[in-house]
C-alpha cells in the first residue's frame, strides 16, 4: 500500500516536540521539489526535523556547517589524483544526498555560495569538466541565526530566490518545551523509519502538479506578487520575482494534496503566501532603524489584495 504525506508528518512528529510550521514546511518543500530556508535561534531542532524527515524516507542525508573558511569542493565535490591507478578520480561532495542541511549557510563567502546556487537551481554539480546529477528528490534545507551577526555574509538576492518557502522558527511554548524535557531528558528518541519511500516522494510530486488551480485563484497569485511590486511604502525596497508566483501556486497545490483535496482552496494560498514571499521582498534601512516589523508590512501587502 502507497504511503501518504502524511505518514510522513506522524513520523517527524514522533521525534519532533511542536514546531508545527517546520513540520509542514518540511513537507510543503518537499511535495513542491523546493528547498527551504529557516531562521531562528540555536537549539530548536532544526537539525533534528532534517534528519527526521530523511530518516521516515530512508533516504540519505548530509549535513554540511558553513563555515568562512569553507570552500566549494568541500561540498559539491572535488577530482584528486589516485597514486594506485594513476590518473585523477572524482569524489563526490555530502550535496550528494536527498536531505542536505546547510547549517549557518550564511556563515559561507560567496564561492561558496555559488556552487550551491547550481546545486540549487540546476539540481547538478560541475566538477571539473564533468556535469553530475544531484538524487532525486533533493532538497536543501539551510538554517540560519538571527541572533548572531558576526563573521557572516548577506545571501545574494538571485540565491534567496532559489528558496522555496522560509520560515521563521520560534521558542516553543511553556507545555512544548516540558515535553521536550520529558522525551529527551532520559534517552535519546530514536527517529521513525520506512514511514514512506522515495518511489512515494515523486508519486506525490506528480499528484500535486494535478492539483486544479482555478483562474480566479491564478489571478489572484499574481495580484499578490504585483501587491509586493506596486506597493507605496518607504519600507519596501523592491518586490517578489515571478519566481514568487510559481512558488506561492506551487505551494498552495502541495497544501491542498496535503489536507486530502484535488483542488486549491483561497485559504490554501493565503497560508503559503508569506513563507513564499518574505524572504523574496527588499525591505529598505528604515525598517531596522525605525523598529518597522517586516512581517508586519508583508501582512498588510497581503491583506490588501482581495481574496476570489
Amino acid at each position: 500500500m502507497n504511503a501518504s504525506p502524511n505518514d510522513v508528518k506522524r513520523a517527524v512528529e514522533n521525534t519532533i516536540v511542536g514546531q508545527q510550521a517546520v513540520v509542514e514546511a518540511l513537507l510543503l518543500a518537499l511535495i513542491a521539489d523546493g528547498h527551504l530556508l529557516l531562521e531562528g535561534p540555536p537549539g530548536l531542532a532544526k537539525t533534528l526535523a532534517c534528519r527526521a524527515l530523511a530518516a521516515a524516507l530512508d533516504g540519505e542525508f548530509k549535513r554540511v556547517q558553513f563555515t568562512p573558511d569553507l570552500l566549494p569542493s568541500d561540498v559539491v565535490g572535488t577530482r584528486i589524483y589516485d597514486q594506485h591507478e594513476a590518473r585523477f578520480i572524482t569524489v563526490l561532495g555530502p550535496v550528494f544526498a536527498n536531505v542536505v542541511l546547510a547549517d549557518e549557510i550564511n556563515r559561507a563567502p560567496a564561492k561558496v555560495q555559488s556552487a550551491l546556487l547550481e546545486a540549487m537551481g540546476e539540481r547538478q554539480v560541475t566538477i571539473g569538466l564533468q556535469t553530475h546529477v544531484l538524487p532525486d528528490p533533493f532538497l536543501v534545507m539551510a538554517t540560519m541565526n538571527p541572533l548572531d551577526a558576526d563573521g557572516t555574509y548577506a545571501l545574494p538576492v538571485a540565491q534567496m530566490d532559489r528558496f522555496l518557502l522560509k520560515v521563521n522558527v520560534g521558542y516553543p511554548s511553556r507545555e512544548e518545551e516540558l515535553a521536550i524535557l520529558e522525551r529527551f531528558a532520559i534517552a535519546q528518541t530514536q527517529l521513525t523509519t520506512h514511514a514512506a519511500t522515495l518511489d512515494d516522494v515523486r508519486a506525490w510530486r506528480v499528484a500535486a502538479r494535478g492539483v486544479h488551480v482555478d483562474a480566479q485563484l491564478k489571478r489572484y497569485v499574481v495580484e499578490l506578487v504585483a501587491g509586493t511590486r506596486e506597493a507605496e511604502s518607504p519600507y519596501i525596497a523592491y518586490g517578489a520575482s515571478p519566481r514568487a508566483t510559481l512558488a506561492i501556486v506551487n505551494l498552495a497545490r502541495a497544501k491542498a494534496l496535503l489536507a486530502g483535496r484535488d483542488f486549491v482552496l483561497p485559504d490554501d494560498i493565503r497560508s503559503v503566501a508569506s513563507g513564499a514571499l518574505r524572504h523574496r521582498v527588499g525591505f529598505s534601512y528604515r525598517v531596522s532603524s525605525e523598529g518597522i516589523d517586516s512581517e508586519r508590512l508583508l501582512s498588510d501587502v497581503i491583506d490588501g489584495v482581495r481574496a476570489p
